[in-house]
């Protein structure tokens, strides 16, 4: 099993080296940092803006309104998906809205969003309709999954309606919550700097990278889109931490 890993591990480490020399590639082809900057030139600008006065406030800035975003679509989703999920009826109704939020190109939203709100709400804004979806679509998945018979026998034992839900419902959907949340942070945070570009709040890395484009600043782009990638791989592993630990009281 060890073995196996190591092999994976290998085989990403191969994947991140072939990256770095078609970039190396391209960057020797054009010979122009306002086209391909060097990677080691990228790198360089990275460190700098890690270690720039204001980077804490323009990463936890962007951090704020992915997590609110998240928190609100969490909560929006489980409570929806929870009852569409147990209603037929209530999920015939909230189907075509869910549909209808899935469907809806992202630019509209923000320029509709840019009319409605100041330039801090519009990212949370534009993250919790995106991640909204891919929760609430999950929890209704993760209801349906769980064997109706299971819910009968428990009545008919007379079963505690809490103990059902803890030891039933909560257990069968936590797999889908996991997946469902999982989806939606890796889309919400594209979502989030999308946001921060258009609309321009103080801080923020969309804000940054806006700026950095202005001035034809290529090699700060990249970089801050690396910054932005390594923040939304951090936050992709605390959620399948999060996921372990889960597995873990299930069993």
């Amino acid at each position: 099993m060890n073995s196996f890993f190591t092999k994976i591990q290998y085989i990403s480490f191969a994947s991140v080296i072939i990256l770095l020399g078609i970039w190396k590639i391209l960057a020797l082809y054009f010979d122009s940092d306002f086209i391909v900057p060097h990677p080691e030139d990228t790198f360089l600008t990275v460190a700098k803006l890690i270690g720039s006065t204001e980077f804490i406030m323009v990463a936890s800035s962007t951090i704020i309104r992915g997590i609110i975003g998240f928190a609100i679509s969490g909560i929006l989703g489980m409570g929806i998906g929870v009852l569409a999920g147990i209603n037929p009826r209530f999920n015939a109704f909230i189907t075509p809205f869910l549909v209808m939020v899935r469907s809806i190109p992202v630019i509209a939203l923000l320029l509709l969003a840019l009319i409605w709100f100041n330039p801090d709400v519009v990212p949370v804004f534009i993250a919790m309709l995106t991640m909204f979806p891919f929760i609430c679509t999950n929890v209704i998945d993760g209801i349906r999954s769980i064997d109706p018979g299971i819910i009968e026998m428990a009545k008919f034992y007379k079963v505690g309606k809490w103990r059902i839900i803890s030891e039933v419902y909560i257990p069968g959907i936590m797999p889908f919550i996991i997946s469902g949340a999982s989806s939606a942070m890796g889309i919400g945070w594209r979502a989030v700097i999308i946001g921060e570009v258009l609309s321009q709040p103080k801080y923020g890395i969309g804000t940054k990278m806006q700026s950095a484009q202005t001035f034809l600043n290529v090699d700060a782009v990249i970089a801050w889109t690396l910054i932005a990638v390594l923040l939304s791989y951090g936050f992709e592993k605390i959620i399948r931490w999060s996921e372990r630990k889960i597995v873990t009281w299930r069993v």
